[in-house]
Formats: C-alpha cells, sequence, structure tokens
C-alpha cells in the first residue's frame, strides 16, 4: 500500500543523480510530509556526488537533509535507505548512510570517492571488492543486501517489525 511508505527516487539518468538544491528540498518536503503523517520514508539512492556547478548551494543540502532525518528520528519516524549502483560523494557523506536500515543492491558500488581517486591519493592497492556491497555489508557499514526482486518481500517485513 503505497499510504504506507514514502519513497524518493534519485535519477541517475539526470547529471548522473547528482545532489542539488531542488533534490534537497524534495528529501526535506518528504521528511515534512512523512512526520505529518507518521509514515516512514526511504531513499532510492543512485548518485555521482553533491552538484558542484551549484556549490556551497549543493553542499547545504548534506546538512538539509540530515538535519530532517535527524527530527523524523527524534520522532521515531522509520527511514530507509537503498544504495544502488552507483552511491557517490555527498549523497553518501549524508542521507545514504543516515537510514534506520541501510540496504543495498548486490555489487553496488557506494563510497565517498572512487577507488581510483582513493587509490592515487593513499598510493596503495585497495582490498578486492572495496567500495562494493558485501565488503560494506562485511565491514558494518550496511544492514542487508537484497535483490530487487526480492524488495518488496523484504520492505515489507521491515515495516512490519517497525510497526511492532
Amino acid at each position: 500500500n503505497t499510504n504506507d511508505l514514502v519513497i524518493a527516487c534519485m535519477d541517475f539518468e539526470f547529471i548522473g543523480g547528482s545532489l542539488g538544491s531542488v533534490m534537497g528540498e524534495k528529501i526535506s518536503r518528504a521528511c515534512d510530509y512523512c512526520m505529518e503523517h507518521r509514515i516512514p520514508f526511504m531513499i532510492i539512492n543512485k548518485s555521482g556526488g553533491a552538484r558542484m556547478m551549484e556549490s556551497a548551494f549543493s553542499l547545504m543540502q548534506l546538512a538539509k537533509t540530515s538535519g530532517k532525518l535527524s527530527q523524523m528520528s527524534d520522532k521515531k519516524i522509520p527511514y530507509i535507505s537503498l544504495c544502488t549502483d552507483p552511491t557517490f560523494g555527498g549523497t553518501t557523506a549524508s542521507f545514504a548512510m543516515l537510514g534506520d536500515v541501510i540496504c543495498a543492491e548486490p555489487d553496488a558500488l557506494i563510497g565517498f570517492a572512487g577507488p581510483r581517486v582513493i587509490k592515487e591519493t593513499i598510493k596503495k592497492d585497495l582490498p578486492d571488492g572495496f567500495q562494493r556491497s558485501e565488503f560494506l555489508l562485511e565491514h558494518g557499514f550496511l544492514d542487508v543486501i537484497v535483490h530487487r526482486r526480492n524488495l518488496k518481500e523484504k520492505l515489507g517485513n521491515l515495516l512490519i517489525l517497525f510497526k511492532a
């Protein structure tokens, strides 16, 4: 039932799903709606990062969305984050990793900066599977990996747990 969950999706086809002031406002308003109606919120993340052409306006969305999700947490309204391939940059530094439950698709690439940038920065080889959802689950950054074909059932079970 769509009345039981609000879902926001990032559109990777538009500027790599980058986070800008409009998306930040949409997430903020969705949080307000969820708090007003006391219903859970889910964001399907697919992003290359913050929209750098918006400079500080884009970066302010990290604090704005994180603040709204904190308000939801204070009101005990569940927030589920689903990270798809890829989920990078400011989205990972903020709302993608703030879920009450953080889910990812199998083999999704998730991180702040890409593996090439990290490798060039630290001048070391990275572990096999670094920044893939399985690696992140093993290291405690994710709660569950779920394939899309099983997503409806998994979400239903999670929502039942939140209602208990």
